[in-house]
């Protein structure tokens, strides 16, 4: 306690630091910033900063994510017109296919009741006669297995059914085997190994030409496609549309295959 008497005692100015006596930055203790407030340590002021790099980091991320995110909308967004213009390529192909000259008439494959082919299947066998005659091919290439249980394939009825209208055996070439498109197709390919055949003209109903072109040409031919005129499956009606549907899915989940995402025997 000071007596009421006393003065305190200023410093004289010879004891007052220069101030380049005075403690700088580069002076100041590595632990202690502020001696007026000790507490205050370089950790306390260092979690500012860490904060601030990480959000900027975080930024970053963020700047990450939203681009994933654009993509995925971008593809998202990109799998309805894919889907749109597949259907549309296969309704395009259905209405302006046009027989072309080839190696070998290929005739796909559809039901068959004992040996007599459906109203389906004699539209494609009828249309495929006509080309025959008219010279398109000097071979025809029959396709398709059988279901259990029966006693003809699609390819054996189809087979019957040239050589009941005059077509020698000698032009008549089967595959009995496949049961889809894809494994007539492959069956093709082994049944013409060692000929010249180079180029086939598909006939088929106008829907199931584009996704047997495709596979055909994957495997190593030229292909063309011939809609039969007369099939029970007319144009723009409900039967075709459900047929353009399921083919336009068949397209889309045989792409990755035909682009070298899946394996696929090509022809020698």
């Amino acid at each position: 306690m000071t007596n009421p008497g006393d003065t305190e005692r200023l410093p004289s100015l010879s004891e007052i630091p220069s101030a380049s006596e005075q403690p700088g930055p580069a002076q100041t203790s590595p632990r202690t910033i502020d001696e007026h407030a000790p507490w205050l340590t370089e950790s306390a002021y260092a979690w500012p900063n860490a904060l601030a790099q990480d959000a900027s980091g975080s930024g970053r991320r963020t700047g990450k994510a939203t681009w994933v995110k654009r993509i995925v909308l971008l593809c998202v967004a990109l799998i309805p017109l894919g889907i749109f213009f597949t259907g549309a390529a296969v309704v395009w192909t259905a209405r302006t296919a046009e027989p072309h000259q080839a190696d070998a008439i290929v005739v796909m494959g559809a039901a068959q009741y004992n040996g007599r082919p459906s109203n389906v299947f004699e539209a494609r066998l009828e249309y495929a006669l006509e080309l025959y005659e008219d010279g398109y091919a000097p071979l025809i290439v029959v396709t398709g297995g059988k279901m259990p249980g029966d006693a003809y394939s699609e390819g054996e009825t189809a087979a019957n059914y040239f050589l009941e209208h005059g077509v020698p055996d000698s032009a008549i070439v089967g595959e009995f085997e496949g049961r889809d498109t894809w494994e007539s197709m492959q069956g093709i390919v082994e049944v013409l190994e060692g000929t010249d055949v180079q180029s086939l003209l598909i006939v088929s109903d106008g829907f199931h030409l584009l996704r047997s072109q495709m596979m055909a040409e994957d495997l190593g031919f030229e292909a063309s496609g011939a809609a039969a005129p007369d099939s029970p499956i007319r144009p723009w009606s409900g039967a075709e549309l459900s047929y353009v549907i399921r083919e336009t899915g068949g397209i889309l989940v045989l792409l990755p295959t035909l682009v070298g995402l899946g394996f696929v025997p090509v022809r020698p």
